[in-house]
């Protein structure tokens, strides 16, 4: 059975022009002198470059890139910075509001700190820099790197991240061993037009349990960037992943990201992603849920504003029996911005009694916002239960009115109307600090006084 909802745009995909679109074999060479790596990841990073040269005489997918218009993005203006920055003090989210078990900072491609505690290192876990560990432990760590997940040539941004990846953060989590404490990483920018490659990549081996949180942000609100990642899950047998992924790059950065996790049986994935800043954002995720029994929760959280657009492409893809995926995004945008989410759940034929859901809601505050949803099923198996859905909807003024009338404030009521409709993105995550920061950064990003005044203001003459 094959089943498809949504609809076609009547746009075409540009083909890309190629001294915009990517690097050249001179610039590559360039990069290559630069590092200092053994021998077979530099052949690793000559893989991956033939691939991506094939792959940019290729046209982008048209089912996954249609809605999004790279044709203002120039890469020739963004390069890998050669020189370690110098860190100073980058504000975060998250930084400072809990205790972390290890913290590492990458900023501008190369590790600036990196720390685990003694107790925790001791249990067998490894955490720090993705080269360095590679390096140290390339027998254990290796198989995994952009094979299982995310192969080096999976696509065209896949590739040019396997030939030009910078720094990184690994986290390795021995068999059986549970990490108490949550970790922490970040990946910033500190100076203008630097390209960002930074990679994640984390292990569980079977049984074992983890959380990571993981924050994007640029030094200030000037700086131009370009961030091209990659995020690699791989969750063994009953082993159990927290993974949050906070994006707050500034709004000149373009955010490119290919994701994958990968479960194993009876394994559980819980996976957040939030988007709040950036320019322009495409993040291509794959849910594989590869074992029987296996689970992924995975909760979204995106408000833009401004002439921000953020892209998702999502996957859940269904491959043993008896596997169950839970997605739920939820959009806030406001002044002229646009968020276009593309979901499909896919069910392999041996993917029988399969439980899969998906679902975006947006909540539009200004008449110049767009959102563009659109859920897929694609299914093969006979005994599933699938369900996928999207809602797009505007503030209600006789909901501000309300509130106002019981003597709220229209900046209170506002932020009420926005926050009740991430409560239940809120109540899926269990990290309180989490769920506390994204509070304050919905708030700071509202400017409710002024959407409340043009919101009423619009309706007024609506019925005038």
């Amino acid at each position: 059975m094959l089943y498809q909802a949504g609809w076609e745009a009547d746009m075409t995909l540009a083909v890309a022009d190629l001294s915009r679109a990517g690097y050249s074999a001179d610039i590559f060479a360039a990069f290559l002198a630069t590092r200092r790596e053994p021998q077979w990841i530099t052949e690793a990073r000559q893989r991956a470059f033939a691939s991506y040269q094939q792959l940019l005489q290729q046209e982008l997918d048209p089912e996954e890139f249609r809605r999004l218009d790279l044709r203002t993005f120039n890469a020739s203006r963004f390069r890998p910075a050669a020189a370690v920055p110098d860190a100073g003090e980058i504000s975060t989210l998250l930084s400072g509001r809990t205790e972390f078990g290890g913290a590492i900072a990458h900023v501008d491609g190369h590790v600036t700190t990196s720390r685990i505690a003694p107790e925790i290192s001791a249990q067998g876990v490894l955490f720090g820099g993705l080269q360095e560990l590679l390096e140290q432990h390339r027998e254990l760590l290796e198989p995994y790197f952009m094979t299982r997940a995310v192969p080096a040539d999976a696509d065209r941004f896949a590739a040019w991240h396997a030939a030009f990846w910078t720094s990184g953060t690994l986290l390795y989590v021995p068999r059986g061993v549970e990490v108490q404490l949550p970790l922490h990483s970040l990946i910033a920018h500190s100076h203008d037009g630097v390209a960002d490659f930074s990679h994640t990549l984390i292990i569980l081996e079977d049984g074992a349990r983890a959380t990571l949180l993981e924050e994007t942000a640029s030094a200030n609100a000037e700086l131009s960037g370009l961030h091209v990642g990659c995020v690699e899950l791989i969750v063994g047998r009953n082993a159990c992943l927290r993974y949050v992924q906070l994006q707050n790059w500034n709004q000149k950065t373009w955010h490119l990201a290919h994701q994958a996790g990968n479960v194993e049986s009876n394994a559980t994935l819980q996976w957040t992603v939030v988007g709040l800043g950036s320019r322009t954002a495409h993040i291509h995720q794959d849910i594989n849920l590869d074992g029987r029994g296996s689970m992924a929760e995975v909760n979204g959280v995106t408000f833009t504003s401004d002439r921000q657009k953020i892209s998702y492409y999502t996957q859940q893809h269904h491959r043993q029996q008896g596997t169950r995926s839970d997605l739920l995004y939820r959009e806030v945008l406001r002044d002229d911005s646009r968020v276009i989410w593309r979901g499909m759940i896919k069910v392999d034929a041996a993917a029988q009694q399969t439980d899969g859901y998906q679902r975006s809601d947006a909540l539009m505050l200004s008449e110049d916002a767009r959102c563009d949803s659109i859920p897929g099923l694609e299914i093969e198996a006979d005994d599933v239960r699938c369900t996928h859905g999207a809602t797009t909807g505007r503030v209600d003024r006789d909901q501000i009115l309300y509130c106002m009338s019981r003597g709220i404030s229209r900046r209170e009521a506002m932020h009420m109307i926005v926050e009740g409709f991430f409560q239940q993105i809120y109540d899926r995550i269990p990290i309180e600090v989490v769920r506390e920061t994204l509070s304050r950064a919905v708030q700071a990003k509202l400017g409710i006084e002024a959407v409340a005044a043009d919101l009423l203001q619009n309706d007024d003459e609506d019925e005038s």
